[in-house]
């Protein structure tokens, strides 16, 4: 019966370290070379330079802007904000208490209107680098008056950012949120 069982182990273990060379090592290392040689910009983080070169950022995670003269991105809840090491969803039902303080404190804002959803609740990555138009809209009053530029010139270059949905119904309108900032400090540096 020993023999049997060493007969019967060799194979098991060979090819359990043949499966594990092949597809832990071997296929993941030629889908990484396909994918930097067919979409290099994709495969390296979609990472977006300054002038200079330095990564600011990249342009499907979100980051957290807070100065007024900026578009702030959907809430976040990735760890303690936009952490992408912590990414997930806040689980809040809509009876949830510290989804309803977020909500209150947002709507106890100055601004006459209430915000759309999007600026109130955090996707489900807590780390959406992108917003509605409706919600950048609702921004471009405080980003105008923050930078002393006409708000028809900010509401502009909102429409300018705004990516159609694909072919016409694939998906929503949106805005990506450091894209536009970073438009916006091209078109009106910061006093």
């Amino acid at each position: 019966m020993l023999n049997e069982i060493r007969s019967g182990l060799r194979p098991a273990l060979v090819l359990t370290l043949l499966f594990a060379a092949l597809l832990g090592l071997a296929y993941p290392a030629l889908i990484t070379g396909i994918g930097r040689i067919a979409f290099p910009w994709q495969a390296s983080g979609s990472l977006v330079r300054d002038a200079r070169g330095v990564a600011i950022g990249s342009a499907i995670i979100g980051q957290q802007f807070a100065s007024p003269g900026y578009f702030h991105g959907r809430p976040s809840a990735a760890g303690k904000g936009y952490d992408a090491l912590a990414s997930s969803g806040s689980n809040y039902g809509p009876a949830a208490k510290p989804l309803a303080d977020r909500i209150s404190a947002t709507l106890a804002s100055p601004d006459a209107l209430a915000p759309p959803a999007d600026l109130v609740t955090a996707s489900a990555s807590g780390l959406d680098p992108d917003l509605s138009p409706e919600a950048a809209l609702y921004q471009a009053p405080r980003v105008a008056a923050a930078r002393h530029v006409d708000p028809a010139k900010v509401r502009a270059l909102v429409d300018r950012h705004t990516a159609r949905p694909l072919l016409g119904f694939i998906g929503e309108p949106r805005v990506n949120v450091l894209a536009l900032n970073r438009a916006l400090d091209a078109a009106a540096p910061r006093p």
